[in-house]
């Protein structure tokens, strides 16, 4: 993508470096990202749905609806709110919850993507006037590529991140990723972003001599 060609908050940042490569990416995030949470919550939904057929509805419809509390029999109905308050207030944080993932789901599925530009020190995004600068040294040399006929996807780690608990084993640590998605010569960008990172990376270099008597 030529230079002129993009917005000028962006060519103003760019200067006086001169753009390895400027692409625009179709995506804002990677469709699998999307559609992993989109069938999440619509798990999510079906399932916290059975409470709701079970317990809101016919507690709506003037029924009363019989459950345990504490191995205790409860009965409660609109004219007796005060034993079904807490539990209808968690069934609609869930139903809320739910909602908020599907609708999530969707923002990521058809967000539309900013502009990348690789210089010689640094990647920079620009996406509806906001702009997010990466020094290279920041990313850890982990680059996953896809790519399908025209356009292709990368995701790149970084050295930051955050630990995410287990069940099973020890805590893991999840990096935070950098996602170019739908961008055209995917490859070539993937070369170019991983000759920058190795230029930059900050890991002191050990050399082993061997020496022989």
């Amino acid at each position: 993508m030529n230079i002129n060609s993009i917005p000028v908050d962006l060519k103003n940042i760019i200067n006086p470096e001169q753009p390895d490569f400027i692409v625009k990416c179709r995506r804002n995030y990677p469709r699998k990202k999307a559609f992993s949470l989109l069938f999440f919550s619509l798990f999510w939904n079906v399932f916290v749905s059975i409470f709701v057929i079970a317990f809101i509805v016919p507690l709506v419809s003037g029924q009363e609806v019989h459950f345990t509390t504490n191995d205790v029999p409860t009965t409660g109905s609109l004219d007796n709110w005060e034993p079904v308050l807490v539990p209808a207030l968690i069934i609609g944080l869930f139903v809320a919850v739910g909602i908020g993932m599907f609708l999530w789901a969707l923002v990521l599925l058809f967000q539309k993507g900013g502009f990348f530009a690789g210089t010689e020190t640094r990647l920079i995004k620009y996406r509806n006037g906001k702009i997010t600068v990466t020094d290279w040294e920041q990313f850890s040399g982990n680059i996953q590529v896809k790519n399908k006929q025209i356009y292709g996807d990368l995701e790149m780690e970084l050295r930051t991140g955050k630990m995410k608990s287990r069940n099973k084993g020890s805590d893991k640590f999840v990096p935070d990723i950098v996602y170019l998605s739908g961008v055209k010569n995917v490859f070539d960008i993937e070369k170019k972003c991983r000759l920058r990172i190795r230029e930059n990376d900050p890991t002191p270099k050990i050399t082993l001599e061997n020496n022989i008597v």
